[in-house]
């Protein structure tokens, strides 16, 4: 090992850092990864245009100062060499273990080149983060830290690059670091994104911010000292301090409530930290005694925890200077926890973190994000649905046992049975909010107790999408909705291929398997059910398929038409140039990787989708359809006021849905509409287009046959 006095200042420093906390033997670790992360990134300069070692020792030093365990502050120097140098995860297994190893493996990003567009690449790279945060916590710590220091040397960046990634850390890090409980690392990210995305804001706030203290010292002072002297008097040992607001949280507050600049910093904010739980609360009953409370503005942390383990009291008193004041009450591990979150007492290895710390929670919230992403198959949709769920808003609501669940703001009765457990929401039949019966769709509140009642023979529905508010909930019916779909088109494809078999004389089981495994090898699918769900794609030709499985017969012209019942799924859609319903005669057309698409028999397409014989099915309407049906309707009508909420009101009056209206030209006496209502069948049209020619405003009323 070198000589420490040969180490840069920076080294020295964190080395210091570290000796205020660490054993010798673990800082000497930290060193000797120093020496080989210095070697691997010899040469190598950041934009800043300082060696590129100097980066990783400054995220070390953060880690450092939140008094982190001797493998994350080694890992965190060496974070960048499996990136961006020679030095492999098995060299540094070799020479630091396993665990060490495995962290800086963790945050290394995937390589970009592998991906069409940087935002897929920095998707799938969220995706292996978050997969080694669940393995273990310590990597988001390094991942953050790494962060926070890139922030800080951002101007050396472009424009466009300092743009994208401070809205990256304003989207996705510091919400991570907030629902992480890591206050003092969310505070920095928030303004240091802000700062370089919106450069003015942050300065002209900045600025109103440092005048508008300044003009209030003394009366700050005043209230400090008033505070202070009640809690004496109340026997409450605590420290008192001011409370200072961020330009990024006065900008999100005058967005989110539409404040002005002063109506936000029209408040005094004041932190009392004391002893024990009962003391906050003798601290909470001092400072009402000083000043009045403001009605329903006390919000008790403490006994219900927010989702990221951060506990204190918070009230908002009047003050005699005609301004409120905002008060915090919490111990004093309550404000280590608040400040360091999950990164607060690292336990390494001890098993003795107990449920309800900011850690276990921290685990809970991760377990649920992996379980997302196990039923999420797009690396992009995943992304998306994390960062809805990034979100500090959230609610308290009961079950009737008692027990507490955390859900975001806006979630609704299907989202709390979902964070229950997924097959309780896949299940869900109807809830009862307080005893009394609720629509799925019904937005709780806090405090509120809901039973969940299921029915095995409930399934998801795609209409539950329009509601739910939650990644986990939205993410586990998409994923029932697209297993039912993947069924559906294996049972068309086996349908289509046994029409086509029967129609030479045989069967699917009839197919010898030596044939049928030749095919699959020679079309790169390794299951019959591939096979059949490519032939329901269109994807392969259903009667080359049955040719090539049945070559001793020759197709008799005989196949059965394929029933269309409207309960197929995606797997069978409907030509928007003709609209079919039943009662039309209509034909099938095999489309590549669109499955079967009906038109009608007369549709001006049909003679060009003729030419295409092998991909043409002979299809009809089942005799019980399950479904609406768009259809086109014009309409010509009186042009005066109203005419059209008549006309709505007709088509309502039928028992139709308007699903689209447009008005392609009008003149002075008429107008011609154009409707797409959904009906069930051609009766059902006819009874839609009767009512609307027995009102006095419509002229004409013709079906659109192109």
């Amino acid at each position: 090992m070198l000589a420490t006095s040969s180490f840069p200042e920076p080294v020295l420093e964190l080395r210091d850092l570290l000796n205020t906390y660490l054993e010798p033997d673990k800082v000497a670790v930290i060193l000797r990864a120093f020496e080989v992360g210095a070697r691997a990134h010899e040469g190598q300069t950041r934009k800043t245009g300082e060696p590129y070692i100097l980066h990783p020792v400054a995220v070390a030093s953060i880690l450092a100062k939140l008094r982190m365990d001797h493998h994350s502050v080694a890992a965190a120097v060496l974070h960048d060499t499996i990136e961006d140098t020679p030095l492999t995860k098995t060299e540094i297994a070799d020479q630091f273990g396993g665990e060490i190893a495995e962290l800086v493996d963790g945050v290394t990003k995937l390589d970009k080149m592998k991906f069409r567009t940087r935002r897929e690449a920095d998707a799938e790279s969220f995706r292996k983060m978050l997969l080694a945060m669940s393995r273990d916590l310590r990597v988001i710590f390094i991942k953050l830290a790494d962060r926070l220091h890139n922030m800080r040397t951002l101007g050396a960046m472009a424009p466009d690059s300092r743009r994208r990634i401070a809205r990256e850390t304003l989207d996705v890090y510091a919400p991570i670091a907030d629902r992480l409980g890591m206050n003092v690392l969310k505070s920095e990210l928030e303004d240091l994104g802000f700062a370089n995305l919106h450069p003015w804001r942050h300065r002209t706030i900045a600025e109103h911010v440092q005048e508008v203290t300044g003009n209030r010292e003394e009366v700050i002072e005043t209230i400090r000292k008033a505070l202070k002297r009640r809690m004496s008097e109340t026997g409450v040992p605590c420290r008192i301090q001011g409370r200072e607001k961020t330009p990024y949280s006065i900008y999100r507050k005058m967005r989110s409530r539409d404040l002005s600049f002063s109506e936000v910093m029209d408040v005094y904010a004041f932190r009392i930290i004391t002893h024990s739980e009962p003391h906050c609360y003798m601290a909470l009953g001092a400072a009402h005694a000083l000043y009045q409370p403001r009605p329903g503005r006390f919000k008790d942390y403490i006994a219900l925890p927010k989702a990221n383990g951060y506990q204190s009291l918070h009230t908002v008193l009047a003050s005699p200077y005609g301004l409120p004041v905002e008060i915090q009450i919490r111990t004093e591990e309550m404000d280590v926890t608040a400040e360091k979150g999950a990164a607060a007492h690292w336990q390494y290895k001890s098993g003795e973190t107990t449920a309800g710390t900011a850690q276990v929670r921290a685990r809970e919230w991760l377990m649920q994000l992996v379980d997302v992403q196990r039923h999420t198959g797009d690396s992009l949709e995943f992304l998306d649905g994390a960062k809805s769920d990034l979100f500090p808003d959230e609610i308290f609501v009961f079950t009737p046992k008692g027990k507490i669940i955390d859900l975001r703001r806006n979630a609704t009765a299907l989202d709390f049975a979902y964070a229950i457990h997924t097959d309780v929401g896949n299940h869900t039949r109807g809830v009862l909010v307080d005893k009394e019966e609720a629509p799925l769709s019904l937005r709780l509140d806090h405090g509120q107790t809901v039973e969940v009642i299921t029915d095995p023979d409930t399934h998801p529905s795609p209409e539950w999408l329009n509601f739910v508010a939650t990644a986990k909930a939205r993410t586990a019916i998409r994923h029932y909705i697209k297993s039912l779909e993947s069924r559906d088109t294996v049972r068309l494809g086996l349908h289509m291929l046994e029409t086509a078999l029967n129609a030479r004389g045989s069967s699917v089981e009839a197919v010898p398997q030596e044939l049928l495994e030749s095919l699959l090898a020679d079309n790169q699918l390794e299951r019959q059910e591939d096979l059949f769900r490519d032939l329901a794609m269109g994807n392969l030709l259903v009667k080359v398929v049955a040719a090539r499985l049945a070559p001793d017969a020759a197709d008799d012209g005989r196949a059965e038409a394929l029933m269309i019942a409207g309960s197929e799924g995606s797997v069978v859609d409907f030509g928007a140039c003709c609209h079919p319903i039943p009662g039309d005669n209509i034909m099938g057309y095999v489309s590549a990787g669109k499955g079967v698409v009906v038109h009608r028999a007369n549709c001006r397409n049909v003679r060009e989708l003729r030419k295409h014989p092998d991909r043409c099915l002979a299809v009809r309407w089942a005799s019980i359809t399950h479904s609406l049906f768009p259809v086109a309707l014009k309409i010509i009508s009186e042009n005066v006021p109203g005419s059209l909420a008549n006309i709505s009101a007709s088509i309502n009056e039928a028992g139709s849905n308007i699903e689209k209206v447009e008005q392609p030209e009008a003149n002075p006496e008429t107008a011609t509409l154009m409707f797409v209502i959904s009906v069930r069948d051609r009766d059902h049209m006819a009874r839609v287009m009767r009512r609307l020619r027995r009102n006095r405003k419509v002229l004409k009323v013709s079906r659109v046959t192109t």
